[in-house]
């Protein structure tokens, strides 16, 4: 378990190398879409292996540190790659940047993802925004005593995704005629990918993709009252879709196609938040 000290540890050793740079924004970077850290203006690097407490990223496509600067305008902090609970992990040390993010000064969260398509509807290369996720399994940051000073013990999470942000990332995308959908994505631990029959049931249950992070990070920045943004890439259909295997270079290469269009739809997003 974390304590707010520990927190607040981090949060200095990361505010003493940006200098009295403050950022308003976390950006969190999924599979095969780091390039958008590379527009950061004047960035300060960060590793995550040189903060205290912080965890460091093993998965393939993250480059595990923090990218901070001006990106279209705004103060960002980047996180190119993040933390799972599948490398060994608990949910709160997957959350735990966007604490210290908190703590820093950011009040806006974009998270993004790579995810397989389980509605039917949808396609290989899709952007969707989420606008609700399904989390079953007991992973879960907020277990154990709670940090008041980051939210209170029992928190709300009827709109965790901020109704204002799904409005006009929609708007943008129409302007930019980018297809974007809206969706539910349902947390599934891996690193397996899920069985046919695990994607048909999540499909019964509402589930348009699936994937294997992004919820202990907004339950998080929800339980601190940050307003969140999620959008999600479809670089694979889910088990029993189509009749072939999964493979994470897939995910990697369909994140490195889709990375220009998925960066002018965040970037003209943060022109205008």
């Amino acid at each position: 378990m974390y304590t707010l000290s520990d927190y607040k540890e981090s949060a200095g050793f990361i505010k003493n190398a940006l200098n009295g740079f403050t950022p308003s924004v976390l950006m969190i970077l999924g599979s095969g879409l780091g390039i958008l850290a590379d527009e950061v203006k004047n960035p300060i690097i960060i590793p995550y292996g040189e903060i205290p407490h912080f965890r460091t990223s093993t998965a393939p496509g993250h480059a595990g540190r923090f990218v901070c600067g001006e990106l279209a305008g705004k103060p960002v902090m980047v996180m190119q790659g993040r933390i799972h609970v599948y490398e060994g992990y608990s949910a709160e040390e997957a959350a735990y940047p966007v604490r210290v993010a908190k703590l820093l000064g950011a009040e806006t969260l974009i998270v993004t993802n790579a995810s397989g398509g389980v509605n039917l509807n949808y396609k290989v290369g899709d952007l969707v925004a989420l606008n609700d996720f399904i989390k079953l399994s007991g992973h879960n940051p907020l277990v154990g005593k709670n940090i008041p000073e980051f939210g209170p013990r029992f928190k709300d999470m009827s709109h965790v995704f901020d109704r204002d942000y799904l409005k006009l990332i929609n708007e943008i995308a129409g302007e930019e005629g980018i297809t974007l959908r809206e969706g539910v994505y349902f947390y599934a631990t891996g690193p397996q990918y899920e069985t046919p029959a695990e994607i048909r049931a999540f499909r019964i249950l509402g589930a348009d993709i699936v994937g294997m992070s992004t919820v202990h990070e907004c339950i998080a920045a929800a339980h601190a009252g940050m307003k969140i943004l999620g959008v999600s890439l479809v670089t694979n259909m889910a088990a029993g879709v189509l009749d072939k295997p999964l493979s994470e270079e897939e995910v990697l290469e369909e994140g490195a196609k889709a990375g220009k269009r998925f960066s002018r739809l965040l970037i003209n997003f943060l022109k205008r938040i």
